[in-house]
């Protein structure tokens, strides 16, 4: 547990020239936070909060690097209160209420309040977080707790209830290069000791994910890189040097980007799973936005393996799930193990086809009028116009399958889904060109 004075405690005194430049460069108000526009906009519930010194608990939801704590430190120096900090990793129910005990002191000693942090707040047991409220309910602190992960699934009611939740979004690209670009420039910084070149500055962006305290990192070992080599340029070599990572040619929105793309899916469609794996591994590496990755799992199980694996596209969607609920790095695990299973699971483009063909009929006019006996018998008049007179019941018919025409006339003989005799695709070809001939009497 740590604490500092507002204004003037150990979050500002810890900016010294020999704290890393992440801190160094940590904003000091809200108009120096990094992206987050919808948290920074005027009116916002945020601004009126610290700028209008109210008393009320937030709960930051977003991922790593995006300014959580920040937005703390910045509410405890611009608001004139004490800052408490308290580590869901490390900290029990005995350390939460002492935290909570010695701000109600400070608050009835000398009218003193307390922002309390808490970062990581989904790694709280349901005790845990009850013992904060207490606290949050009286006023005796002002919380701010941090998550990474849904909160409505990982905190509990009643302290959502008493919070203001606010969606942090990953920083841009943009957004990162202005962090670095403000770091080499101010004097708190790097006070512009040092150039960096455009090769550089995009691969330490591409490694830093959208994450500005990552970026920072990155950036002040790069600078230490380029001092060790006499230099006072930041060049490639220094940066992949500096950070022990190969810059990774991929740009988004390029002919790699498509390139990689074509290779990955095309792998995984050839059953090659290491080298699906390898072009997995360089589009993560590169920054790949993992939902665009999830997204073509979800298409690919559907359109080359369809029905000759059922699970293939639970699993896709499963992966691309938990992409949304926990965020990378974590999720970089469930998009491998998609692409595993994928590229080993037998293929077939049956579905397809199958959609192609009935898509082609239509388009082409083929759409003749519904059955009589299939149309909708419900309303008054109907079997007057023979509408579902004739229709037989499938329940009541052998083994559920009733002999009777479905399609319209002008597509009655058409054979759209042809299985394949690959993987349970052959199961179901079977099945299926059984209860084909009972449907059509033959």
């Amino acid at each position: 547990m740590t604490a500092g004075r507002g204004g003037g405690g150990s979050l500002s005194s810890a900016a010294h020239a020999n704290a890393p430049l992440a801190v160094r460069m940590r904003p000091r108000t809200l108009d120096e936070l990094a992206g987050q526009e919808q948290l920074r906009a005027p009116g916002s519930p945020l601004r009126q909060l610290i700028e209008g010194d109210q008393s009320m608990s937030l709960l930051l939801w977003g991922p790593p690097g995006t300014g959580k704590t920040t937005i703390a430190s910045i509410l405890s120096n611009q608001t004139g209160r004490r800052f408490v900090e308290v580590s869901a990793v490390s900290a029990g129910v005995k350390e939460v209420r002492a935290a909570i005990d010695a701000a109600r002191a400070d608050l009835v000693r000398g009218g003193e309040e307390t922002v309390l942090f808490v970062d990581e707040v989904h790694r709280f047991s349901k005790a845990q977080q009850d013992a904060l409220l207490p606290g949050v309910e009286n006023r005796w602190v002002t919380l701010v707790a941090a998550t990474t992960e849904n909160p409505f699934f990982s905190v509990i009611s009643p302290l959502l209830s008493r919070s203001l939740l606010l969606r942090l979004e990953s920083l841009t690209d943009d957004d990162v290069r202005s962090v670095m670009a403000s770091a080499l420039a101010e004097e708190r910084g790097l006070a512009g000791a040092f150039e960096i070149d455009d090769a550089a500055l995009d691969h330490l962006v591409r490694l830093a994910g959208g994450d500005a305290r990552r970026s920072l990192t990155y950036l002040e070992a790069a600078a230490g890189a380029a001092t060790s080599r006499g230099s006072a340029v930041i060049d490639l070599e220094t940066a992949e040097t500096a950070v022990d990572r190969a810059a990774v040619r991929y740009d988004r929105q390029g002919d790699q980007h498509y390139d990689v793309t074509s290779a990955f899916i095309k792998s995984i469609r050839g059953s090659d799973a290491d080298a699906a794996m390898h072009y997995l591994a360089r589009m993560m590496e590169a920054g790949e936005d993992p939902r665009f990755i999830a997204r073509r799992l979800v298409i690919l199980a559907s359109e080359d393996i369809g029905l000759a694996d059922p699970t293939a596209l639970t699993t896709a969607v499963a992966a691309a799930q938990a992409v949304q609920l926990i965020g990378m790095p974590e999720a970089s695990f469930n998009l491998a193990h998609a692409v595993i299973a994928l590229a080993v699971a037998p293929k077939s483009n049956a579905v397809t086809l199958a959609l192609a063909a009935s898509t082609a009929d239509v388009r082409a006019g083929k759409v003749g009028p519904v059955p009589p006996h299939l149309r909708d018998a419900h309303y008054s008049g109907s079997k007057k116009l023979g509408h579902g007179t004739s229709y037989t019941y499938s329940h009541d018919a052998p083994f559920g399958i009733a002999e009777q025409q479905y399609a319209p006339d002008v597509v009655a003989d058409a054979r759209y889904y042809q299985p394949k005799e690959i993987g349970a695709e052959t199961a179901i070809r079977e099945r299926w060109e059984r209860v084909r001939r009972l449907i059509r009497g033959r």
